[in-house]
């Protein structure tokens, strides 16, 4: 049986939708849930319309309860984690640009010696 840790990226079944939150099936061992808040940093007004019971999910592991079986599920992690890494790498444009900067702005000053 696999033990789970928080940051885990896993796959499940969605089993039941409520009004609060997405229950999902990981394995014959765990089941996870997806609280309301952790599915989008946007309101989420209607699960039901999202979300359908048979659906396959991708989340991530914010809680492990290993006595119960249970974990606790982030989509808007996952989400926010993509949206990082298909970013332009943080300040590396910034980095690769600033040379250049300095040149041009050193150019200016000795230009108006």
């Amino acid at each position: 049986m696999k033990k789970y840790n928080i940051g885990d990226i896993v796959t499940g079944t969605i089993t039941g939708v409520e009004s609060y939150g997405v229950f999902v099936k990981i394995n014959d061992y765990y089941n996870g849930m997806v609280h309301i808040s952790e599915i989008s940093d946007k309101f989420v007004s209607d699960i039901e319309s999202n979300y359908l019971v048979g659906d396959t999910i991708k989340a991530k592991v914010i809680d492990v309860i290993d006595d119960k079986k249970q974990l606790k599920l982030s989509i808007k992690v996952l989400k926010n984690d993509e949206k990082i890494d298909k970013s332009l790498n943080g300040f590396d444009p910034l980095k690769e640009a600033l040379p250049k900067w300095i040149e041009k702005k050193y150019s200016e000053i000795e230009s108006n010696k």
